[in-house]
């Protein structure tokens, strides 16, 4: 092909060359660099596998301390009825202030206290007051504990009630019944793995997807290369662009390590959407997050700085964008400020689209919300780029 309209088309697979033959060297000094591809490595196999299997938000073995000064069958059969998985039972105590000393040391979270004449009053359709007593140092465990706990004496107070009036099982006509009939869905189980492995792949995720280019075009500035790459006939976007697209590349490799290699095998967790759908969003997320990783280099002058000012940004957005905390949860202006965050919405995306099984048809206002943000943050991160080092 020759003539005038040949030289665009020249021009373009030039420029198109020269962005590979960067990104493949880009590429080439991440592999070289052993301490980062370990950290990276252990980050998404061996701290997920850790994180899912460790992590356990749901109440288990809870130490039970039991004063009974009733020593009926009634205090007997109640006490039984707190066994595992939630309550661990640490045996009975001769008098309150031994549990109060035991509670204080940690060394037990409840204590149930069952007054005299427990069984009596219950026969006699007295009302009976029970004292029990949680360590809430640990917040959600305690109140847990305490929320068992009393469904376990207000079910086992019905079923009393009903058996002094001669309906052991329920069934008495005359006694209206409300049926709960709830379902679980998308995670029938209700596997605390799958949520916490899916929290910390997103967590790394975000993490390195701001961390890598930042730190390269950083390195550069330390290394005094990066005048040198100025002065080449590669253009500031190809620069910027040939790091953002390595690290691309390498993170989405770890993540099909962590969602293939731990993440199902180990854990289970189901990807009952599209795979390829998956990933070009987790592109589109990566470009949204480093966008904020080329502004920090920007700013910053070497690799200790960038450190610091991805765990200034960064941690914000773990703690706030849904992760640990439902949204629904935080005061209306934190809300709106998270909308600022393209992880708020790469949250509701993954978890669609592994859980649920959900496509653009269903995913498609978080993807335009992510699309926009991310086109924009990436945008100021390349404004700010290229008027540095044009």
């Amino acid at each position: 092909m020759s003539g005038p309209g040949a030289i665009p088309v020249r021009r373009a697979a030039l420029w198109w060359r020269r962005l590979a033959v960067m990104t493949r060297k880009e590429l080439w000094q991440l592999f070289r660099d052993i301490p980062l591809m370990g950290f990276l490595l252990y980050s998404f196999t061996l701290s997920v596998y850790i994180t899912g299997s460790g992590i356990q938000t749901q109440l288990r073995n809870a130490g039970l301390l039991v004063f009974d000064a009733d020593h009926s069958l009634s205090s007997r059969e109640l006490i039984h009825r707190f066994h595992a998985p939630y309550f661990r039972f640490d045996g009975e105590i001769a008098n309150p202030d031994e549990g109060f000393q035991r509670l204080d040391r940690g060394r037990s979270m409840v204590l149930l206290d069952i007054p005299a004449r427990f069984q009596e009053s219950l026969l006699a359709g007295e009302p009976v007051a029970l004292q029990l007593l949680v360590d809430t140092t640990n917040s959600p465990q305690g109140l847990s504990a305490a929320g068992y706990a009393a469904r376990i004496v207000g079910q086992y107070g019905q079923e009393a009630a009903l058996a002094r009036i001669g309906a052991p099982d329920g069934s008495e006509p005359n006694l209206p019944v409300i049926a709960s009939d709830h379902r679980v869905w998308y995670n029938q189980d209700q596997n605390e793995t799958w949520f916490e492995s899916i929290s910390h792949l997103l967590r790394m995720i975000t993490i390195f997807a701001m961390l890598l280019p930042a730190a390269a075009l950083v390195r550069e500035k330390e290394r005094g290369t990066v005048e040198q790459l100025m002065v080449s006939p590669l253009t500031p976007m190809q620069i910027m662009l040939s790091k953002v697209l390595a690290m691309t590349a390498v993170i989405l490799c770890a993540v099909a390590v962590a969602l293939f290699g731990v993440m199902r095998p180990v854990f289970g967790v189901p990807v009952k959407g599209s795979v390829p759908l998956f990933f070009a969003l987790t592109v589109l997320f990566v470009f949204s997050t480093a966008g904020m990783g080329l502004f920090a280099a920007t700013v910053t002058r070497n690799q200790a700085q960038v450190g610091m000012m991805t765990l200034l940004v960064v941690a914000p957005m773990l703690l706030l964008s849904g992760i640990t905390t439902p949204l629904e949860a935080m005061p209306a202006w934190v809300r709106n400020l998270m909308a600022l965050s393209p992880l708020r919405y790469f949250i509701e995306i993954t978890h669609g689209i592994l859980l649920k099984g959900a496509g653009l048809q269903i995913l498609w206002q978080p993807v335009l919300a992510m699309t926009a943000l991310g086109g924009t943050l990436f945008g100021i991160g390349t404004w700010r780029f290229r008027k540095q080092f044009a």
